[in-house]
Order: structure tokens, then sequence, then C-alpha cells
């Protein structure tokens, strides 16, 4: 694995919009940033073509035209460009495997199919070894104020090794310089409910253990970065919309996708969904055990 990290482009306003993201990323991580554009058409470079007639010449204004902003933006950047003769699809997930992290664009709140190239986003979010952050076009116009925006907000279930996940909220946290919040959310039981609302009892009994399990799964982190403020939230509402409703406001939200799921389950979660089709900041996926 390399010391960058990658974004794919391909021109549209969302994978602009997460160049931009990853820049700032980058230099926050001191790592590169590099630019790859897949285009299966691409031709051996051959020198002294003119522009009117190398096949590779939109290709190549692409990756040029972003680099050339992205330095002027981030003057000490080291940014690099990647042209490959690829399928999309293929080359996006190698990229992952030799990246700290792949960012790719999204169109939001439309449905999961239409992420950035097609359809291609989503099966490299469900197969990439590393961690895939997903970036709104409009995150950057239409979200909130960036004072309003520190905040890392991470998703955590209560069973399993979350490490993966964790190691990734808190470095995020640690290099952007602000806190993070770990959200549990659990559905009220059958057993809970009452004809006049839900038994107190219970659900405290409940939102105590699991504040209890939940500071258990983040003290050895708190310990590794003792520099990150963090605070917990137990919601009792579907853990999908409970890491929505947490997450308004955010920096970034980071969900877990397990990496060996059932052959006839969904490749991700219902909390993973949830936050790619609502999410309005930007949502990393992490791979874990």
């Amino acid at each position: 694995m390399q010391a960058v990290v990658t974004v794919g482009l391909d021109g549209s306003p969302e994978s602009l919009a997460a160049a931009r993201w990853a820049a700032d990323e980058a230099e926050k991580r001191n790592l590169t940033l590099r630019l790859l554009h897949a285009w299966p058409l691409l031709v051996p470079e051959s020198a002294g073509v003119p522009p009117e007639v190398d096949q590779n010449f939109w290709a190549k204004r692409l990756v040029h035209t972003a680099r050339a902003e992205l330095g002027t933006r981030h003057p000490g950047l080291s940014i690099v460009g990647n042209l490959v003769a690829e399928d999309a699809q293929n080359a996006l997930l190698q990229a992952a495997s030799e990246s700290e992290m792949l960012v790719l664009g999204s169109r939001g709140l439309e449905p999961v199919e239409s992420y950035f190239l097609g359809d291609v986003s989503m099966p490299v979010v469900a197969r990439a070894e590393r961690p895939v952050v997903l970036v709104r076009a409009e995150s950057r116009e239409e979200g909130p104020p960036a004072a309003a925006a520190d905040r890392v907000v991470v998703a955590l279930k209560l069973h399993g090794s979350s490490d993966d996940l964790l190691d990734f909220a808190f470095h995020t946290a640690a290099a952007r310089g602000v806190p993070l919040q770990a959200v549990h959310g659990h559905s009220v039981p059958l057993h809970a409910r009452v004809p006049w609302g839900v038994d107190h009892d219970v659900t405290e009994e409940i939102t105590q253990e699991a504040r209890k399990q939940l500071s258990t799964a983040l003290r050895p982190w708190r310990e590794k970065y003792p520099r990150v403020d963090v605070t917990d939230s137990i919601r009792l509402a579907s853990p999908a919309k409970a890491v929505v409703q947490a997450a308004q406001g955010a920096a970034l939200l980071v969900v877990g996708r397990r990496e060996h799921r059932p052959a006839l389950a969904p490749h991700l979660g219902p909390v993973a969904q949830a936050a790619i089709h609502h999410g309005r900041c930007p949502v990393a996926v992490v791979p874990h055990g």
C-alpha cells in the first residue's frame, strides 16, 4: 500500500468535488494525492502527436485541469496524475488496494446505482480492500459553515471487532484536529412498548448497558489518541436512522462494511446503505472483519 489518497475522476461535478475533498484530506495527512482517470480506449503514448489527432487528448486534459486547480489551492501538496487503459471498476478496485483511501463523487439522494460512473462505485464500495469515501458535489456549496462541520461521526455496533473502523475514524479526527462522536442506535424492543408510550425502566436499562459497552470499545482508542475529544451518543432508534440523524452537520460520517458477509446477504448493511442514500456529508465506508 502506498502513502497516497486516490480520487477517481470522470470530469463530472461530483468527481471534481471529490478531488477537492481528497486534496484537503491528503494535505491534512501529509500524503500524496493521486488523480486517477480510467478509460479503456486509451492508446499508447506517441511523441509529437498534435492535439487534434491525439486520442488521449481529453483524458489528459481532464487530469491536467484538475491537477492545476488543486495545485493552486494546495501549493505544497504532492499531486500525481494517473491515466490507465482499464475498465473503471477494475481500475478503482486496484487503486483502492494501493491507497490509504479511495475517494469518489456521488449524486446524493438519487438511487444507489446512479453513483459515480453509473453503477461502478457501488461494486467498488462493496469490494474495496481499503476505505472508500463518497463526496457529493454540493457538499462544499450547500453544507454547513466550516465551524459547524468540525466533527467526525462514527457509527458503531456493539458486537464484533470494530478496530479498523475506529482506527480510521480516530486517525481522521486527529488529522483534522476535530472532535469525534461515536453513535450507536438501538431500536426499542416490543416488550418495552406500552399503551402510553415506552417503559422508561426498560429503555434506561438498554441505554446504560449500551453506553457501558460503547465505553469499553472506545477506551483503547481514547488512550491511543489522547488529543481527540470523544463523545458518545446512544439513540433509541433504528441504527440506520440514528446514524443519519447524528451525522447532520458533520464533516464526515464513518460507517463499516463487513468484509465477509454471507453469500446471499447484501454487499452493504442497512446502516451503510442509509448513510450513502441519505447522508448529506461525505461518507466513508470502511471494510472490517
